[in-house]
């Protein structure tokens, strides 16, 4: 069913717009033994004095953030207590946990940023089209870097290791996808704080019951149901499902051939 009511499509950018970093953490812990979702428990653990979460909020530079992300991560003591919490509340069969670990913050967050380089190409086609409609306000709201990666200076080489050589934390050609794109570290706050998700209506004269929201994370997505926003949960791999979403949710056609009107998918 369509909701004509809606003015603007929020998107977030890692794992929505563009390839999921998580697919990168993933890859870090199986090849180096780390139980499945270890890593992800630990950052989420910290709250919001984490080291990713300062860098979210322009809070801490790059290299600073290296060292304190490899600590928070290689916290075991912590780790562990988070992780076996994590188990019970997933009903998991809790593995054997590390005694130690080593985590390197720079070369697991370089992994990061070089896996979600790569848009998603239904999920491009699909804020393209709604562009090309006209109807809709496109706003990005992510926890993203861009003021933390401009607090010093970095090498080039450091940036290539990155994958931002090209634009740095948010080149240009993601920004003008975008009627507005707000930045976690420009603005203070970060998801899933409600004063962002109001900071984003704000800033774009929408109300957050005319909004519809994408994201990856599903505390994200709670904070904006309870403000009132419809939301779409995209997980790894279902892109397209979640884009049939939205169109039938918007009136749309973006997912089917060019230039063909809109016809209500059976979801």
């Amino acid at each position: 069913m369509t909701s004509p009511h809606l003015k603007a499509v929020i998107f977030d950018i890692g794992g929505v717009v563009v390839r999921s970093p998580f697919i990168a953490i993933a890859t870090y812990e199986h090849e180096h033994g780390i139980p499945e979702n270890y890593l992800n428990c630990s950052i989420v653990g910290r709250g919001s004095q984490g080291a990713w979460q300062k860098f979210e909020r322009g809070e801490i530079p790059l290299f600073v953030f290296y060292d304190a992300f490899s600590r928070d991560l290689s916290d075991t003591t912590n780790g562990n207590i988070w992780y076996k919490e994590y188990c019970q509340r997933k009903s998991l069969e809790c593995p054997q946990l590390p005694n130690t670990l080593n985590v390197d913050g720079r070369e697991l967050f370089g992994a990061m940023m070089r896996e979600s380089k790569m848009y998603d190409p239904h999920v491009l086609q699909a804020i393209h089209r709604i562009r090309e409609a006209g109807r809709h306000k496109l706003i990005a709201l992510t926890n993203n870097f861009a003021k933390s990666a401009t607090m010093e200076p970095i090498p080039q080489s450091e940036l290539e290791f990155l994958g931002w050589e090209n634009g740095g934390a948010t080149p240009d050609h993601l920004r003008v996808l975008f009627d507005d794109y707000c930045d976690s570290s420009t603005l203070g706050i970060r998801k899933p704080e409600p004063a962002f998700y109001q900071l984003a209506c704000a800033r774009n004269d929408v109300r957050p019951d005319e909004v519809i929201f994408l994201d990856d994370i599903r505390m994200n997505l709670k904070t904006a149901r309870d403000m009132g926003m419809e939301t779409i949960h995209v997980e790894i791999g279902r892109t397209l499902e979640a884009s049939q979403r939205l169109e039938a949710k918007l009136g749309i056609n973006l997912t089917g051939p060019y230039g063909s009107p809109y016809t209500a998918a059976k979801l």
